[in-house]
């Protein structure tokens, strides 16, 4: 079984997702537009498991494992294109079952290795989320440096880190527990 593909991610609270998208303009990163996506997060017992289904694109199920915490952290993950996300989605749903759901706008951004999120989730708000994707043989010591670059360039101060992915951030919000 092939090893999971590795990034360094940090997720943030974004109180000007505009200033945000000069900031990252300004740095030259390459904008690829806005994704709508819906995130289908099923039960499971360690890590996450989800489907994407994304317009534009096609869905992928994506499995992964990070650690909430309100710091850039490795995260490890596996992506499969699905043909029919719709019937993946109703098979994993009466074999496992539906945790949340996740719907957002996403603003697409690459800078040098690192994706840039500017996301609008619903029922949360607007989050800046950075990921940088590190080749297999990495130390992970320069997608930590790009990360604290951007954050550095993005005023991104400790209180805006948040730790909870959205999923997990909704259903704390519905009042359930917010296991992966």
């Amino acid at each position: 079984m092939p090893l999971p593909r590795r990034n360094v991610e940090l997720k943030a609270i974004d109180p000007d997702p505009r200033a945000s998208l000069e900031v990252c303009r300004a740095l030259g990163a390459d904008d690829r537009g806005t994704i709508v996506q819906r995130d289908t997060y099923f039960a499971v017992a360690r890590g996450g498991l989800k489907l994407r289904e994304e317009k534009p694109g096609r869905p992928h199920l994506i499995q992964f494992e990070r650690a909430d915490e309100p710091r850039q952290r490795e995260s490890r993950y596996r992506i499969i294109e699905v043909g029919d996300g719709p019937a993946l989605c109703a098979a994993l749903d009466a074999t496992i079952g539906i945790r949340a759901v996740v719907l957002k706008r996403r603003r697409l951004l690459l800078w040098q290795s690192v994706r840039i999120h500017l996301d609008e989730v619903e029922q949360l708000g607007s989050f800046v989320e950075l990921e940088a994707v590190a080749p297999p043989d990495s130390d992970l010591a320069h997608e930590h440096k790009l990360i604290a670059e951007l954050r550095d360039a993005l005023g991104i101060a400790d209180e805006r880190l948040v730790a909870l992915g959205y999923a997990a951030q909704l259903l704390r919000l519905a009042g359930e527990p917010a296991a992966s």
